[in-house]
């Protein structure tokens, strides 16, 4: 007789995760059921529960924001932070598992109040506190949200609309046009 196979439970943790950042960039927190994402993981829905305690803790794992490394160097200014943003969270390769990044994520889910008060934990206390210690001047907060919304709507028209433009344009003249507008902020 066979013994019984053994899980592999960093596997199958991340086949979870990975469904899970699916589902909710597809269908949001509200439209997303457990045995959903547990289907797609080829496991049973307890584990869900077994591994991230309920659906909430899921999704808040499936939609942790990592700032890929480099962002956020000391002593770069605003249009180099604006860049590497653009670079690697705007126009970023999406990963296959969830093909969105976990900003986009939690926008398509931003109805629910927790999720409303993540996000502007991570946009108002990370992100743009960040840029706005880079800005000089008595306004450094609003030149910082401006461009936080820039990049914010493009991540929108480019993940969540599909504009026709942005989505296949040149990159590097993307990256250029957001340079020459962080640019004239920074000098404003």
């Amino acid at each position: 007789m066979n013994a019984p196979k053994r899980r592999d439970r960093a596997a199958t943790r991340s086949a979870l995760l990975d469904a899970a950042r699916r589902r909710f960039a597809e269908h949001g927190f509200d439209g997303t059921g457990v045995r959903e994402i547990a289907a797609d993981a080829g496991v049973d829905p307890t584990l869900i529960f077994r591994y991230f305690g309920s659906k909430q803790d899921l999704f808040a794992e499936a939609s942790k924001a990592e700032v890929p490394e480099g962002i956020g160097e000391p002593g770069t200014g605003p249009v180099g932070l604006a860049d590497a943003l653009v670079r690697e969270v705007v126009l970023g390769t999406r990963p296959a598992s969830g093909g969105e990044h976990p900003l986009m994520l939690m926008l398509r889910s931003a109805g629910r109040p927790e999720v409303r008060a993540r996000l502007h934990e991570e946009v108002c206390d990370g992100y743009l506190a960040d840029l706005a210690r880079r800005f000089e001047g008595e306004d450094a907060a609003l030149r910082a949200e401006l461009v936080g919304a820039l990049l914010l709507g493009m991540g929108v028209m480019r993940d969540l609309v599909d504009s026709p433009v942005l989505p296949g344009a040149d990159p590097d003249r993307v990256r250029a046009l957001v340079a020459d507008m962080v640019a004239a902020l920074e000098r404003a």
